[in-house]
C-alpha cells in the first residue's frame, strides 16, 4: 500500500475558510492539480470526505489499483490530500472511498475540470491553461453599466443548434455534435449577423443524461466533454467576446442528479444533499452546510474567473426558496423559525452569491428564474432582497402566450393579458423570456400556438416579436424562434434550418434580423428599461379593435419612439393616435411589410403631427394600421 502525504502544500487558512463556508476559490485547492513537488511531476489530489476510513486514487496511472495512492487526512477538516507522482494530463481517475461502514464507493471528483464522455463516468486530469485574447472586452465590461445596455439574448442548446449528419440511428451519437471550436466558427458569426447582443447557453457543466438538457449535473467545475475540452469552450467564449457578444451561462445550484458516481451519498451518508427533490428526482443541496456553500460559491466563481462568463442565470430559484416546493398535498410540511415557508439558508446563500459576484466582477450580471411573486428578487440584500440583477418575467410570458394563442374573435375579452404586465413592470428588473421551456412537452412551438391559417400564424409571430422588443425589459429567445420552426424543440435533433428554403420562414428570419438592428440602434427601447421614465401609455384600452400604443423614451429624454400594435385581423386606415411632440414621424419598421411576408399595409412616408389632441396628448398623427401587425415610429424633425 502506497500512501501519499500532504506535506505543507495545503494552506490551513484556506481549509478554515472552506469549513466556514467562505472559500470562494476552492477549485484552486481541491480537485486534481498538475504540480511539481521536489523533483517529481505529478498531480496533487484533494477531496472533502469527512468521516470515512480511507480515500485513495484509482486510475490509468496505477491500472485502477484498489490498494495504492492513499490520500492523507488533514486534521479534523474532513479533507484528504496527497501528491501522486507520474500522473499525466488526460489520464482518468476516481476516488476510492471506504466509508465508515466499510462500504467501497468509486466516486468522480467533485472538483474535476473534465470528465469522460458519457456513458463513462471517470474524472480526467486537465489543466486550464489558455491564452485569452479578450482583454479589451473585459476592461470595457468592468466599466459598463449593464442596466443601461441592450439585452437581446439568444438562448442556445449547443448539442442541437446544428448537428452533423451521421450514418447512425442513435440520436445520442457524439459524432452528431458540433464541437466548441466548430460552434465558434458557425454559431458566433450567425448570432452577430442576426444582431443579438448575448448568447445564453443551456448548462455546459458535465451531466450524464442528454435528456436533462444539462440541468441535472455531476460536474460543477467540468465543461461537458460532449463538445470538446475545457480550453475549447474557452475559445468559443473568447470568439464571442471578439465579436462583441456577451455569454451568459445557466447554472444549477439548487439540486444535483442521483447517479452513483456523483455527489449523492458521497461518503455513504448525506453530505452535499439536504433533502430529496421529489418533483425532479434529484437531491437538493444542503445550504446550511458550510462546506457545501464553499463548493457552490466556488463553482459560480470558477465559471466567471476561468471562463470569463458575462452573466449567470440561476435555474430553479423558486425550488430553492420554498421549503415545501414540489411536495404533494397531505405530505408533512416544514416551517422556518418564523413559521413561514421560506428556506432561510437558501435565501442567505443566494444573497451571498449575488454579493460575491458584484464584489469580484463589476459588469457581470445575475438573473433569476423565479416563477412566483416572491418579493424583492432584484433588490439588494441590505434592503431585504435577494440581490439578483434581473428576474425572468414569467408572468409576462404566460399572459402574452395565452393571449397570442387565443383566436381573434375572443381577443377583446383577453385584452388585459397584454396590459397587466405594466402594473408591475418596474417592481423588479425584468427579462422577458421566450425560452426553451415554452417549446417543449406538448406546449407547441411559438408559431404552432398562433391561430389562423399559415399567413396569419406568421403575422402573429412577427407581432409577438415586435411586442416583446418594444416592451420594457431585456428579452430572450430560444434558438429556432427566429425561423418559425413548427415542431417543438427536440434536444436530440438539430434546428430545422432547411425551412429557410421556404419563403415564409426566410422572410420571418429577415424580419427578426431587421427588428434586432432597430432595437440595438434605438436607445429608447433599452436604456431606460426599468423605470416609468422610459415608458408611457398612449392607449391601453382599445380592446374592441385590439390596438395598443405606447411611447418609449431614452434616459436622456431626447429620443422617443412610438409603438402601435394591432392584434386583430382588420386593418385600419387613417387611424389617429396621440403623440407627445410636434414634428414628422417616420416608420422604422413595420411587421406587415411585404418583404417580411405581410400584406404591405405600411406607412412608406413620414407622417406629420397635427395640433389635434388625442389620447391625452397635445398632438396626433394619422397612420395606416396593418392587420395582425404593428410598427415603430420615430420623431425625425420638429
Amino acid at each position: 500500500m502506497k500512501t501519499t502525504h500532504p506535506k505543507n502544500f495545503i494552506d490551513p487558512n484556506l481549509l478554515y475558510l472552506f469549513n466556514q463556508g467562505s472559500y470562494y476559490h476552492a477549485y484552486n485547492t481541491f480537485g486534481a492539480h498538475l504540480v511539481k513537488e521536489g523533483r517529481k511531476s505529478g498531480v496533487r489530489f484533494t477531496v472533502w470526505a469527512p468521516g470515512v476510513r480511507s480515500v485513495s486514487v484509482a486510475g490509468d496511472h496505477n491500472d485502477w489499483a484498489h490498494n495504492a495512492d492513499y490520500l492523507t487526512p488533514i486534521g479534523t477538516t474532513g479533507v484528504w490530500s496527497g501528491f501522486v507522482p507520474g500522473v499525466a494530463e488526460g489520464q482518468r481517475y476516481k476516488y476510492r472511498i471506504e466509508t465508515a461502514a466499510g462500504q467501497i464507493l468509486m466516486k468522480a471528483d467533485p472538483f474535476a475540470f473534465q470528465a469522460e464522455l458519457r456513458p463513462e463516468t471517470a474524472s480526467v486530469v486537465r489543466s486550464l491553461d489558455y491564452e485569452w485574447k479578450d482583454a479589451r472586452w473585459m476592461e470595457k465590461r468592468a466599466k459598463t453599466d449593464h442596466f443601461s445596455q441592450p439585452k437581446n439574448i439568444y438562448e442556445v442548446h449547443l448539442g442541437s443548434w446544428k448537428q452533423h449528419p451521421v450514418d447512425s440511428d442513435d440520436p445520442g451519437d457524439p459524432r452528431r455534435f458540433y464541437t466548441y471550436r466548430q460552434l465558434a466558427k458557425t454559431l458566433i458569426p450567425y448570432v452577430k449577423e442576426m444582431g443579438y447582443t448575448h448568447i445564453e447557453l443551456l448548462p455546459v457543466m458535465e451531466h450524464p443524461f442528454d435528456g436533462s438538457w444539462g440541468y441535472q449535473l455531476t460536474g460543477f467545475f467540468a465543461a461537458t466533454s460532449r463538445y470538446g475540452d475545457p480550453t475549447d469552450l474557452m475559445y468559443l467564449i473568447d470568439c464571442a467576446h471578439k465579436a462583441g457578444i456577451g455569454v451568459i451561462l445557466d447554472w444549477v445550484p439548487g439540486h444535483f442528479c442521483r447517479d452513483a458516481h456523483g455527489l449523492g451519498r458521497f461518503t455513504g451518508q448525506m453530505l452535499y444533499e439536504g433533502d430529496d427533490h421529489q418533483q425532479w428526482g434529484t437531491y437538493k443541496f444542503n445550504f446550511n452546510r458550510s462546506e457545501v456553500r464553499s463548493f457552490l460559491l466556488s463553482s459560480a466563481m470558477f465559471w466567471l474567473e476561468k471562463y470569463h462568463a458575462d452573466g449567470i442565470r440561476v435555474d430553479g430559484v423558486t425550488s430553492m426558496l420554498y421549503l415545501n416546493f414540489g411536495k404533494n398535498e397531505g405530505e408533512p410540511k416544514r416551517q422556518n423559525i418564523y413559521g413561514g415557508d421560506g428556506d432561510l439558508d437558501a435565501i442567505s446563500f443566494l444573497q451571498e452569491f449575488n454579493g460575491m459576484v458584484g464584489r469580484y466582477f463589476p459588469g457581470v450580471f445575475t438573473a433569476a428564474e423565479e416563477s412566483t411573486s416572491w418579493p424583492l428578487v432584484t433588490a439588494p440584500p441590505e434592503a431585504g432582497g435577494l440581490g439578483f440583477h434581473y428576474k425572468w418575467d414569467m408572468g409576462w410570458m404566460n399572459d402574452t402566450l395565452k393571449y397570442m394563442s387565443t383566436d381573434f374573435p375572443y381577443r377583446p375579452g383577453c385584452h388585459s393579458m397584454l396590459t397587466f404586465s405594466m402594473m408591475y413592470a418596474f417592481n423588479e428588473n425584468f427579462i422577458l423570456p421566450l425560452s426553451h421551456d415554452e417549446v417543449v412537452h406538448g406546449k407547441l412551438s411559438l408559431i404552432g400556438r398562433m391561430p389562423g391559417d399559415y399567413w396569419r400564424k406568421f403575422a402573429g409571430l412577427r407581432l409577438l416579436a415586435l411586442y416583446q422588443t418594444t416592451h420594457p425589459g431585456g428579452m430572450l429567445n430560444f434558438m429556432g424562434n427566429e425561423i418559425g420552426q413548427f415542431i417543438e424543440w427536440r434536444y436530440y435533433e438539430g434546428i430545422e434550418w432547411f425551412l429557410l428554403g421556404y419563403d415564409h420562414h426566410a422572410r420571418h428570419q429577415a424580419f427578426i434580423k431587421d427588428l434586432n438592428k432597430v432595437y440595438k440602434k434605438e436607445k429608447s427601447l433599452w436604456d431606460c428599461d426599468h423605470s416609468w421614465n422610459g415608458f408611457q401609455w398612449i392607449d391601453a384600452n382599445n380592446a374592441e379593435q385590439g390596438v395598443l400604443s405606447y411611447i418609449r423614451t431614452s434616459a436622456s429624454g431626447r429620443i422617443t419612439t412610438v409603438t402601435l400594435l394591432n392584434c386583430d385581423v382588420r386593418a385600419y386606415e387613417k387611424y389617429r393616435i396621440g403623440v407627445p411632440l410636434p414634428g414628422r414621424y417616420e416608420e422604422l419598421i413595420n411587421s406587415d411589410a411585404a418583404a417580411y411576408g405581410g400584406s404591405g399595409k405600411v406607412n412608406s412616408e413620414a407622417v406629420q403631427a397635427e395640433a389635434i389632441p388625442a389620447h391625452g396628448m397635445p398632438y396626433s398623427v394619422e397612420v395606416t394600421v396593418p392587420p395582425i401587425g404593428g410598427m415603430i415610429l420615430k420623431r425625425i424633425s420638429k
